[in-house]
Order: structure tokens, then C-alpha cells, then sequence
């Protein structure tokens, strides 16, 4: 893998390519075609490869938490994320590995899952969702991994983010899905999308990495490292409000 952008540079150090500017900070990452699609027939495996896994590896070592939307969850099969050898130096003075916190509305989720079944205690699932979800199901979420309570009738992100940070995960890498991530951008929430390019081009329908109400969010171009012609892209939000932070 090499640097191409602010300057070139022949095997980068990776870990430091991406670490957090703050201890608050909200990273989404994704993967595109070269024509904008974020998935190829549903799923997102026919978009990447090898370097590409490597740096999304990477990015969940590096993170508090790790948040994805409900339908992002059952598509993608999610499972615990594990520790990694390679994660041993980045987690220095936290749990060997990042929980998942997963946002559904109405709490449409397999408890018996693997996600739910298999996550360590240091690690347990988070199930994000809203007053309005059915009571037995809270109760059910409750009982099965860690519930937080946000919003209504529709999730409301900036608590989230909020309620994440309290409870000492303020490192947030959301791996989706196009809808959830169009929320938080949409919400001012969104520092930084690490955006993977992949040399192929897709068509169809498939939407965009944001699907959803239209926003418009100043981006500067912080990085790019290339590998097999990926593209790795770091954007970083103009303007950053410190209050964020």
C-alpha cells in the first residue's frame, strides 16, 4: 500500500494513517464503486477486497464502538467483532475488542443470534431504539444485550452519540448502512467518512452511501493511500464546531 495524497510515500504507517484526532469522534466507513454504488446485488462483499478488509479490520481496532443501522446487521450477518493480534497495541488500556451497537426503530433483530449469543461481557451488543418499539421486545433487547432508549418514534441520533459518550465509547465508527448514515450527516454528527473506492463499476439501483434526506456537508480531502487500484480516502468535516468535541 502506498500514500498518494497529501504526499507520496511507499508503505505507510496504517495505524497512524487513520487514528482519531479526538477521544469524540464519529468515522463512517464505506465502500463505493467508481459510479457511486454501495453494495453489488445487496451486499457489500462484491465491493471490496483484500487491502480493503485489512484497513475495515483495522478501523474497528481503532474504535470504542462500532454502530450500524438494523437492515446493514441481518444483510451483512454481523457477528461480535473478535480481538486481533494486531489489535493488541491500539486497545492498549481497553476491552480487547469494540461492541456493536445496532439502531432499529422497531427492534426487528434475531436475539438468538450470534451477535446477541456469542459477545463476550466486555463487549456486550448494544441495541439502540424508541419508546414507541413494542414493550415485550424492549423487555426482550433488555434482557439480551445493553438497550439504550432514544427517541420516540424515531431514533434520535445526537442522543446516541451522546448516551455512547457517557458510557466512556466516544470513538464511534459507523459502518452503515446508507440510511442510518444519512441521518447523521444530516444531524451534524458525521467528522470524518473513510471512504474506499473500488476499481469497478456497479450500475443498477443500488444506492448511494447516503439514502436519505438531503444535506450538504463541506469535506476536506485529508488522504489517500492506494492499493491494486482502491482508493482509501479519508475526508474530514470542514468547520469543525468545537463544542463537538
Amino acid at each position: 500500500m502506498r500514500r498518494i495524497h497529501p504526499y507520496v510515500e511507499d508503505e505507510p504507517d496504517i495505524p497512524a494513517a487513520y487514528a482519531y484526532p479526538r477521544d469524540h469522534w464519529l468515522r463512517l466507513n464505506m465502500v463505493a464503486s467508481a459510479d457511486g454504488a454501495a453494495w453489488v446485488e445487496g451486499h457489500s462483499e462484491g465491493l471490496s477486497g483484500p487491502a480493503d478488509k485489512r484497513i475495515f479490520g483495522l478501523l474497528r481496532g481503532l474504535a470504542d464502538v462500532v454502530l450500524a443501522g438494523a437492515a446493514t446487521v441481518r444483510t451483512e450477518g454481523y457477528r461480535p467483532a473478535r480481538p486481533r493480534e494486531s489489535w493488541r497495541a491500539l486497545r492498549e488500556g481497553r476491552p480487547p475488542a469494540p461492541p456493536i451497537a445496532v439502531v432499529t426503530r422497531r427492534l426487528d433483530l434475531d436475539f438468538g443470534s450470534s451477535l446477541f449469543t456469542e459477545a463476550e461481557p466486555y463487549a456486550r451488543t448494544i441495541v439502540i431504539t424508541t419508546e414507541s418499539a413494542p414493550k415485550d421486545r424492549r423487555e426482550e433487547a433488555a434482557a439480551r444485550a445493553d438497550l439504550i432508549v432514544a427517541g420516540d418514534e424515531r431514533v434520535d441520533l445526537a442522543t446516541v452519540v451522546s448516551e455512547l459518550r457517557d458510557r466512556g465509547l466516544g470513538r464511534v465508527l459507523c459502518e452503515g448502512g446508507p440510511r442510518v448514515n444519512a441521518q447523521l450527516v444530516a444531524a451534524g454528527l458525521v467528522d470524518e467518512l473513510a471512504l474506499t473506492v473500488s476499481p469497478l463499476l456497479a450500475g443498477g439501483d443500488a444506492a448511494r452511501i447516503l439514502d436519505g434526506v438531503a444535506s450538504r456537508t463541506p469535506l476536506t480531502l485529508a488522504q489517500v493511500l492506494e492499493e491494486d487500484g482502491f482508493l482509501f480516502c479519508r475526508y474530514i468535516r470542514e468547520a469543525q464546531d468545537e463544542a463537538s468535541g
